[in-house]
């Protein structure tokens, strides 16, 4: 999938020149490419098919958020006639909100449908021998398993297309954002990543070797050729700076777990089929974990790993959850990300424009409620 990330890049940063020395607000600019990037990588040549099935799922989460508290049924114990009315009323009549509901979602599985519909007539034309090795054809294959057991449903298929769409896409954008926002203030890591970034690349465009390279390296011994520098000691500069920022801006403020048989959770005892919140950001900022500079940025935590960057253990680090219910899209989100501030770190410098507000708030992931604008400085 990196080729397809890179050219979703090349194209946001074809855009962006020109406008060096200028104020750039990221997270908007952030949004479009990961749209771009999903669209190509879950649906392949019909990326742009898949950018309006993303806009209907964006429309349909505000729809989701701003009801997500409101309820048709009034308390009618001791209510006056007018409020038994409007109840009968709201079970009878369907809000505007529920109708437009309704109608995105059936526009969104028509459009997933009617891709279906035409890999399966190319392959049985014979003008192609398989659906795609893209997400869309890996879900028509289980789509069409012949064991009944393994079988998806069309509600399967659908309902995974929009769930790698929408979250595949929301939370890459909110680390993204997030990870620029604390660069664009801590210019020294901004550098120290950068250097890091030429080492592995010069200036050419990521790849998948260099991507897993990414690091500070302490030399013990040096030759003629660099091939046979031995490394004493690996740091991951940007893997240490994005985790931090993982800590500080979880792009998932919490999750909920169902408790499948009765546990015992110290003192408590949690009865089966109990719902549990388990609160990421509270322990990503917590100081008997992290120390009292929690709340300070300083990717310097995780320069021996995950596993030594608490005071107990790495289960107070969770942005991607953990267990066998851990997000499947952590290696593709983190990816995604380097790739996208390996190419900007080459071309571009950037610094916090005096214009930005801090007031991060939990949607359906943490975002700038007023975006996150910073100067771009060409190199």
């Amino acid at each position: 999938m990196n080729p397809a990330v890179i050219a979703s890049v090349e194209t946001m940063l074809e855009k962006w020149k020109g406008r060096e020395g200028e104020e750039m607000e990221v997270f908007e600019e952030f949004r479009l490419l990961t749209a771009e990037v999903i669209s190509r990588t879950a649906f392949g040549s019909n990326y742009l098919e898949g950018k309006k099935i993303f806009e209907m799922l964006t429309r349909l989460s505000i729809l989701v958020i701003n009801n997500y508290y409101k309820t048709k049924i009034p308390g009618i114990r001791h209510a006056p006639p007018s409020y038994i009315f409007v109840f009968f009323y709201s079970m009878i009549w369907k809000t505007a909100d529920e109708i437009e509901s309704e109608k995105l979602a059936k526009g969104i599985h028509d459009r997933v449908m009617e891709m279906v519909k035409r890999r399966e007539k190319n392959v049985s034309v014979g003008e192609s021998d398989n659906f795609g090795n893209d997400f869309l054809g890996l879900l028509i294959n289980a789509y069409r398993d012949s064991d009944e057991k393994n079988r998806f449903s069309v509600e399967d298929l659908v309902d995974e297309c929009k769930t790698f769409y929408f979250a595949g896409q929301e939370t890459t954008n909110s680390l993204l954002s997030w990870t620029v926002l604390v660069l664009a203030i801590h210019t020294e890591w901004q550098e120290k990543t950068r250097r890091e970034v030429f080492e592995a690349f010069g200036d050419r465009n990521p790849n998948s070797e260099g991507i897993s390279k990414l690091k500070v390296v302490r030399k013990s011994a040096i030759s003629k050729s660099f091939t046979s520098i031995l490394y004493f000691q690996l740091r991951i500069r940007m893997n240490m700076v994005i985790n931090e920022t993982l800590r500080l801006y979880s792009p998932v403020s919490a999750v909920i777990r169902k408790i499948g048989k009765e546990a015992q959770l110290g003192r408590l005892v949690l009865p089966a089929n109990m719902e549990v919140m388990i609160p990421i950001m509270a322990l990503h900022h917590d100081p008997q974990s992290w120390g009292d500079d929690v709340h300070l940025f300083k990717p310097e935590r995780f320069a021996q790993g995950i596993a030594s960057a608490t005071k107990y253990n790495s289960a107070a680090f969770i942005p991607f959850s953990m267990g066998p219910r851990s997000c499947v899209g952590m290696s593709f989100a983190t990816t995604e990300t380097k790739i996208a501030l390996s190419m900007i770190l080459q071309r571009y410098a950037f610094t916090l424009s005096p214009a930005y507000v801090h007031a991060p708030f939990p949607i359906m992931t943490l975002q700038p409620q007023h975006g996150i604008q910073v100067m771009l400085h060409p190199l």
